[in-house]
């Protein structure tokens, strides 16, 4: 089992949930005010064992990659147990580490089935519907992919982390394009973790070893850049996750620094 990313502290997800306001009757804010938590080790309904990502559907409800239990489970906004789905495994609806998960606007859930090096999709409810990927280095291949984001028109981004390339699909997982190389310049990177798509269609990727935000239009144009290693304000030390509000302010996780930094829209 290739789990080289089991470094994923248990409190960062804890904190996103938080910070996005998932339940309970307190209130919550962009600003941080926390709301509500959930969870304990274990396998039980509503225990985890490294969750390493959260996605939230347009009805509120939440999913859960809970990577080392090889599932994924699904619980309402205020973190009542709904359904879960996996078991370990390189059959459809298992898995080896899934590490990241995304709902698109129709409902579909993605899971990014890091250790079997592909892409898994199925229905809210957990029904299989499809999957593609292999391990290679062509085009709709991968290698230990990491993070997964959809768009607003269906289309799917997946970082292919050690290939240190971003790679996109169309919803039934036809491979559109890739950009990316091994390297410290514009539009290269160095184990590519994380990927959001902002409401415009830009898109966000935590090149972590090189210790930086890159942005990027919808076709893999480069746009920008910020950061650098450090632990100032603006600086980064192995940047993990990212996501993008809708008025385009951009929250990144830490892991050295272990903190969550935001940026306004702009930068």
């Amino acid at each position: 089992m290739k789990h080289s990313k089991l470094v994923v502290p248990i409190l960062a997800v804890a904190l996103i949930l938080s910070l996005f306001g998932c339940g309970g009757s307190s209130s919550t804010s962009s600003e941080g005010v926390f709301g509500s938590k959930w969870g304990t080790l274990g396998k039980g309904d509503g225990e985890f064992n490294f969750p390493s990502d959260v996605s939230v559907a347009s009805d509120g409800n939440v999913y859960v990659a809970d990577g080392g239990n090889e599932r994924i489970q699904h619980l309402t906004s205020e973190g009542v147990f709904i359904s879960k789905w996996g078991a370990y495994g390189s059959g459809e609806g298992q898995f080896n580490f899934p590490n990241g998960v995304a709902v698109a606007a129709d409902g579909y859930v993605y899971v990014i089935d890091t250790g079997n090096d592909r892409i898994q999709k199925f229905t809210s409810e957990g029904v299989f519907v499809s999957q593609w990927g292999t391990e290679g280095t062509d085009a709709g291949q991968f290698d230990y992919p990491e993070g997964v984001a959809v768009a607003s028109d269906g289309s799917v981004y997946v970082t292919d982390t050690r290939n240190d390339r971003i790679q996109k699909f169309t919803s039934e997982g036809v491979f559109v394009t890739k950009w990316g190389t091994l390297g410290t310049g514009d539009g290269e990177f160095d184990y590519p973790d994380d990927v959001a798509v902002a409401s415009d269609g830009s898109v966000y990727i935590t090149d972590t070893r090189n210790s930086r935000i890159q942005k990027f239009t919808s076709e893999g144009v480069f746009v920008s850049k910020w950061g650098t290693f450090g632990s100032n304000n603006g600086e980064f030390n192995f940047p993990e996750g990212v996501a993008v509000e809708l008025d385009g302010s951009v929250y990144v996780s830490e892991t050295g620094n272990n903190r969550i930094q935001k940026f306004l829209p702009g930068k």
